[in-house]
C-alpha cells in the first residue's frame, strides 16, 4: 500500500474552522491519524502466504485483551489491507484506511460519496471482531446488507473471520446463526425488531441475538438523525374497533369543504366546523361532539379528514399489492413495516378501499436512538454529517472527522434556477434534459415524490426521450437502474437518493464510452425541488463527481413548490417576483438565499422536535431497561425479586414436594415474566394516551414535560407493585398440567412495525416557518429589522463568500 497525502482545500479548512468556532464538533486535523497510517505502511505483509495471514489473525484473537487490541492496530490494519488486495483485487486508498482508524476510535468519518465507505468499514469491523463478541454493520436497506456481506466476504475469508447477513424473512435458526458470526451485516431496524422480539420470548432458546458489543453505522445521518424519531414497535392484534372505518369514510366523503370542515395545508391542520359537527351527528346518528359516548366517533372522523385531505396518494403513500405502503420522505422508498398510529393507517385503508388490516396493541417499543446506544462501542460514517454534527455529538457522543477526497473531482454546482410557477419550472427541466440528452451526456433527475417522478416521465415520453424511473413502486430494480445511470445517453429519474448505496460509474459497469462522457462533463444531476434537509440535497449532488470524475448539479425551483408553500417562504420574497408566470427564471439571488435560510430553520426545528421527543422517551427508556433487566434475570437464570419469592414461599414448597424446587421457581418466573409483559403493554398504551394531551397542561400554566415525568414515574412505580401482586396471585392459583401446556404452546407476536411520532397528535404535522404565534405582519417587520440592522454584517459575509470561492478555485 502506497502513501499519498491529500489535504482539504483551503476554502474547506476555513469553512470547517468557522463551524468549530460556532461550537460544532468537527475535526479536520488528521495528523495523529496519519502517524498511525505511516506505521501501517511500515508493516511488510505482502510476502506472507494466505495461511500465515489467517494464522496471525487467529493468534491475535486468542492472545489479545480488548485494552491491548488498539496497540496492535498498525499490524492488523496492514493485514486487512493485504486481504483486500488479494480478495477484491483493489488496494485500499489512504483515505479509506484513515476512515477506518477514525471508526475504530469511535468517531464519525465523513467521506464524500464514492470514496469507498464499504471497504473502509471492513477495517474497524475486522479489528473489533478480534474481541470475539460480534460486530454489527448497519446499512440503509436489506439489499445493501446482503450485497456488502457477500462482497466484503472475500476480505474477511482471507482473515479467518466469519461474516453473515440478516434479512427480515429469515427463520429463527437462520437468524441465530447469522448473529453468531464474527461480523453481521443488517439494517438497524431489523436488529431493533429482533431485539424487541427477543425481549418478549418465554424460552431462552428462542432468542436470536447475543449481548451487543460494537456497531458500525453507514449512512449515519439517515439512520441516526432522520430515523431517530421513528420508534420500532412490536404488537399483538387487537379485537374489533369501536367504530366502522368504512362508515366513517362515507361520512367524511359526504362533508363539504369550507362549510363542514377547514383545511390548512401549510400547518397540516384539518378540523370540523360547527356545521360539520351537526352534519356528522346527522350522518352517524351519534350524540353531540361533547358527549362521552360520541368522542370516539368524532375522533375517527377527524382522523379520516386528515387521511383524505392532508395525505396524498403517490406522495405520502402508495397502494401496492392491495395494501397501503408508506413512502419514506427522505429516501423515496417504501418504508417497510411502517404504519401511521392513532387510526390514520385504518383511515387510509378505508379511503383507498383496500382490505382493512387489524390494528395492534403495542407490547414493546424502542426508538432507533436508544437502540443504537445499547451498543458499548459505536462508530459511524456518511457523506453528509456536518449539518447534523451537533446532534450526532449530543445523542451519540460522536465527533465528526472530515476525511479528504482521494481524488479531487471537477464538480460544478450551478446556482438554483428559480421559476414563478410549477408549469414553467417543469418546462425548463424538460428543455434542460432534452438539450443535455441530445449530446449523449447521462442525466440523473432527483424528484421528491412518486407522483412527481411519474408526471415527469409522462412529459419525457411525450418528447420521445427514453428514460428509466426508480421510485417506491419499483424499488426492487434499484441496483440495476442506478448502476446504469452513468451510461452514455441515459436519463434516470429517481425519487430521492438517500441511502441508495450503489455507485454510478461513468460508462456504466463496463465503462463503455467513459472518456466520451468525461469530455461531455460527466454525470449531470438535476434536482426538481429543494428538500427540507440540505443533507438530502447534498446526497443527490454527491452522485456526480465521484473519484475525480467531472460532474454538474443544478436544482430547479418554483415558488409553488411544496417546501415554499408549506413554510410560507413567499412572505419574504418581494411582490414583484410573484407576478404571473413567465418562461424566464428569476435572476435575483435573494430567492435562493431565502430558501437556504428556510432549510436551516426547518432543520433546527426538526432538531428541537427530536430533542423534545428525547426528553419524553428518556424516562421511558430507563424504565424499559429496569424491567428488561428483571425479565432477563427471570428468563435466563430464574433470579426473582426476594419479595416475590417470600410471598410465594408456601406454594413453592407445595410444588417442590411433587416436582422439585427448581421447577417451582421456573413456574413462578414464567408468571412473573407474563405479568411484566402485561404491565408494560398497558403502560405503553397509557403513556401514548397521556402524551397525546399533555400539551394541554400549558393552559394551566404547568410544564408538560415535568407533569409527564411526575405522572409516568408514579404510574410506573404503582405498576411494579402490581406486577409482583399479579405474579403472586397467578402462581397461587396455578394448575400444574395447564401451566406446563401454557408455557409450551405460548406464541410471541410476529407483528412488527415502525411509526412516526412527535409532539403533535398527527405525525405528519409540520411547524410553520415562523412558528404558530408570529403572523405575516410580524414576519415582514422582522425582515425589515434584519435588513436594517445586519446589512453591514451581510456585506461582510458576502465579501468572505467571494474570498472562499476564490480560494476554492486554487
Amino acid at each position: 500500500m502506497g502513501s499519498k497525502k491529500n489535504d482539504l482545500r483551503t476554502a474547506d479548512r476555513i469553512r470547517y474552522a468557522i463551524s468549530r468556532y460556532k461550537g460544532i464538533p468537527i475535526e479536520t486535523d488528521l495528523s495523529s491519524y496519519r502517524e498511525l497510517l505511516e506505521e501501517i505502511h511500515a508493516f511488510d505483509v505482502a510476502c506472507l502466504p494466505d495461511r500465515a495471514i489467517v494464522d496471525r489473525m487467529v493468534e491475535l484473537k486468542s492472545n489479545l485483551h480488548m485494552d491491548r487490541i488498539s496497540k496492535a492496530l498498525p499490524e492488523v490494519f496492514a493485514l486487512i489491507g493485504e486481504a483486500a488486495i488479494r480478495g477484491l483485487g483493489v488496494e485500499p486508498f489512504d483515505v479509506q484506511i484513515l476512515a477506518g482508524i477514525v471508526l475504530h476510535q469511535g468517531e464519525l468519518a465523513q467521506m464524500r460519496t464514492g470514496e469507498g465507505k464499504t471497504l473502509a468499514a471492513v477495517f474497524p469491523a475486522a479489528m473489533n471482531a478480534l474481541a470475539g463478541r460480534g460486530v454489527h454493520v448497519f446499512t440503509a436497506n436489506e439489499y445493501l446488507a446482503k450485497r456488502d456481506a457477500l462482497w466484503m466476504g472475500a476480505v474477511y475469508q482471507r482473515l479467518g473471520i466469519s461474516v453473515s447477513f440478516v434479512q427480515e424473512l429469515m427463520d429463527t435458526t437462520a437468524k441465530r446463526k447469522a448473529y453468531s458470526a464474527d461480523i453481521t451485516y443488517l439494517t438497524a431496524k431489523q436488529a431493533g425488531f429482533d431485539f424487541l422480539c427477543d425481549s418478549i420470548q418465554y424460552e431462552p432458546s428462542r432468542c436470536v441475538q447475543r449481548p451487543f458489543y460494537m456497531s458500525v453505522v453507514d449512512e449515519a445521518d439517515f439512520i441516526m438523525v432522520d430515523e431517530a424519531r421513528i420508534p420500532l414497535v412490536i404488537a399483538r392484534e387487537t379485537g374489533p374497533r369501536g367504530h366502522d372505518p368504512k362508515m366513517i369514510d362515507l361520512c367524511v366523503r359526504a362533508l363539504e369543504r369550507e362549510k363542514d370542515f377547514v383545511v390548512d395545508r401549510n400547518r397540516r391542520r384539518c378540523h370540523l366546523t360547527q356545521a360539520g359537527e351537526r352534519r356528522v351527528e346527522q350522518i352517524l346518528g351519534c350524540g353531540g361532539i361533547h358527549e362521552q359516548e360520541s368522542i370516539r366517533d368524532y375522533a375517527a372522523v377527524n382522523v379520516a379528514l386528515h387521511a383524505h385531505h392532508l395525505l396524498t396518494l403517490d406522495v405520502d403513500y402508495i397502494v401496492k399489492n392491495g395494501k397501503i405502503e408508506l413512502v419514506d420522505e427522505f429516501t423515496g422508498r417504501i418504508a417497510e413495516r411502517r404504519r401511521w398510529p392513532y387510526g390514520i393507517q385504518t383511515a387510509l385503508e378505508a379511503k383507498e378501499r383496500v382490505e382493512i388490516q387489524r390494528e395492534g396493541t403495542v407490547i414493546g417499543s424502542i426508538t432507533v436512538r436508544h437502540f443504537l446506544n445499547l451498543y458499548p462501542r459505536i462508530a459511524a460514517m456518511t457523506a453528509t454529517a456536518v449539518s447534523a454534527a451537533q446532534e450526532l455529538k449530543k445523542f451519540y457522543d460522536l465527533g465528526t472527522v472530515i476525511i479528504p477526497q482521494n481524488c479531487r473531482g471537477a464538480m460544478v454546482n450551478l446556482p438554483d434556477a428559480v421559476y414563478r410557477t410549477q408549469s414553467s419550472k417543469l418546462a425548463a427541466i424538460i428543455h434542460e434534459i432534452e438539450k443535455t440528452n441530445a449530446t449523449g451526456r447521462p442525466v440523473l433527475v432527483g424528484t421528491r415524490s412518486v407522483k412527481e417522478s411519474q408526471e415527469l416521465s409522462v412529459l419525457l415520453q411525450n418528447r420521445g426521450i427514453e428514460h428509466r424511473v426508480l421510485n417506491a413502486k419499483n424499488d426492487e430494480e434499484e441496483a440495476a437502474l442506478i448502476a446504469k445511470a452513468g451510461t452514455f445517453g441515459s436519463v434516470t429519474i429517481s425519487t430521492n437518493m438517500a441511502g441508495r448505496g450503489t455507485d454510478i460509474k461513468l460508462g456504466g459497469p463496463s465503462g463503455l464510452r467513459k472518456e466520451k462522457i468525461i469530455a461531455l462533463g460527466g454525470l449531470y444531476v438535476i434536482g426538481t425541488s429543494r428538500h427540507e434537509s440540505v443533507r438530502v440535497d447534498d446526497q443527490l449532488r454527491g452522485r456526480a463527481g465521484r473519484q475525480g470524475d467531472p460532474g454538474t448539479s443544478r436544482f430547479f425551483i418554483s415558488l409553488e413548490d411544496d417546501l415554499i408553500a408549506r413554510y410560507a417562504i413567499t412572505e419574504f420574497i418581494p411582490q414583484s417576483f410573484l407576478c404571473p408566470d413567465g418562461p424566464e427564471p428569476i435572476e435575483d439571488g435573494m430567492v435562493a438565499k431565502e430558501i437556504s435560510r428556510a432549510q436551516r430553520i426547518i432543520e433546527n426545528q426538526h432538531f428541537e422536535m427530536r430533542k423534545t421527543l428525547n426528553r419524553y422517551t428518556e424516562l421511558i427508556e430507563r424504565q424499559r431497561k429496569e424491567l428488561h433487566s428483571l425479565r432477563r434475570d427471570a428468563l435466563f437464570s430464574a433470579l426473582l425479586p426476594s419479595e416475590l419469592t417470600y410471598r410465594c414461599r408456601n406454594k413453592i414448597s407445595e410444588i417442590s414436594k411433587e416436582q422439585d424446587r427448581e421447577r417451582a421457581i421456573t413456574l413462578l418466573a414464567f408468571q412473573f415474566i407474563r405479568s411484566i409483559d402485561d404491565f408494560w403493554s398497558n403502560y405503553l398504551a397509557w403513556v401514548d394516551t397521556v402524551r397525546e394531551g399533555i400539551h394541554l397542561r400549558r393552559l394551566g400554566r404547568q410544564d408538560p414535560l415535568l407533569e409527564f415525568i411526575k405522572d409516568a414515574t408514579e404510574e410506573f412505580e404503582t405498576g411494579i407493585t402490581t406486577v409482583t401482586e399479579n405474579s403472586c396471585g397467578r402462581f397461587q392459583k396455578i394448575d400444574m398440567t395447564a401451566a406446563m401446556r401454557e408455557q409450551t404452546h405460548i406464541k410471541t407476536p410476529s407483528s412488527t412495525w415502525t411509526y412516526l411520532i412527535n409532539d403533535n397528535p398527527f405525525p405528519s404535522f409540520r411547524i410553520s416557518l415562523l412558528g404558530n404565534d408570529i403572523g405575516i405582519a410580524a414576519a415582514g417587520a422582522a425582515r425589515a429589522v434584519v435588513v436594517a440592522v445586519f446589512l453591514p454584517v451581510i456585506a461582510c459575509w458576502t465579501l468572505a463568500a467571494r474570498l472562499l470561492r476564490k480560494l476554492s478555485r486554487e
